[in-house]
């Protein structure tokens, strides 16, 4: 059995125990193949009442949780912990990495599972974990390469912290979005039509294998290898024809 089944299977079992036992359950995180199945068969798990959360408005990886407060009558928080890793001394501390952070807590031998986004923020990185692993994590997380950290719960990220945004204008022809991702990454439409094809494309969290779909503002694109961008929407056109745009791409 591949692994696509064997999630759709879990889904319907934690669908399921919600709707049966009267009770929330939760997923671990989602990765962007994941939560594509998950949104694929939404109107098939309705009946239980599926909510998305990451720790964070916007976060990449997410838990979902199956269960109505108005139904069950009662609430349950999502089982996420925010973690602050930070270098035992600021002055020797490495400018690391993601890479760099998400490879030592592999090396702990934790699942990426357990795992959501990782922050960075100057030589401090925060990470969002389920609740169970959290402990583990502060008692063994001890070096990220050759920088000496501590871990401490951390009641969020910095207001200011996140991912980097970068505004950019560009002119396309249409708004479509092989054209869009085309433009953005200066590549041609067969290239950008090719990453479609082959599962590389998605727009809020759903694969898309044809690339001729319009655009919505603030529709929020990730290709695979190459990164991701919010469509913010058209801002004119010119006096070819052509659509004047407004992107806000993730640096």
């Amino acid at each position: 059995m591949d692994d696509t089944k064997i999630l759709a299977g879990r889904l319907r079992e934690l669908a399921d125990r919600s709707y049966n036992s009267c009770i929330f359950t939760f997923t671990e995180f989602l990765g962007e193949a994941q939560l594509d199945l998950l949104l694929r068969m939404e109107r098939e798990l309705s009946y239980a009442g599926i909510e998305l959360y990451g720790g964070m408005d916007c976060s990449d990886r997410v838990v979902a949780r199956f269960g109505r407060e108005s139904e069950l009558g009662y609430d349950m928080e999502f089982p996420i912990v925010c973690l602050k890793i930070s270098p035992l001394s600021e002055q020797f501390g490495e400018e690391l990495t993601h890479r760099d952070y998400l490879g030592a807590l592999m090396n702990l031998g934790i699942k990426r599972e357990l795992l959501g986004d990782i922050i960075l923020y100057g030589k401090d990185a925060y990470l969002f974990c389920l609740d169970h692993i959290a402990d583990y994590i502060k008692n063994s997380l001890l070096r990220v390469r050759h920088t000496s950290v501590s871990v401490a719960p951390a009641e969020g990220i910095p207001e200011n912290a996140g991912p980097r945004i970068r505004e950019q204008h560009v002119v396309v022809t249409s708004v479509r979005l092989d054209a869009v991702i085309a433009r953005v990454w200066n590549l041609s439409r067969t290239q950008s039509q090719d990453l479609c094809r082959e599962g590389k494309v998605f727009v809020n969290g759903r694969q898309r294998q044809n690339g001729s779909q319009d655009l919505k503002p603030e529709d929020r694109i990730s290709v695979r290898g190459f990164g991701k961008f919010i469509y913010a929407g058209e801002e004119n056109v010119t006096g070819k024809g052509r659509f004047r745009i407004l992107i806000r791409l993730f640096v």
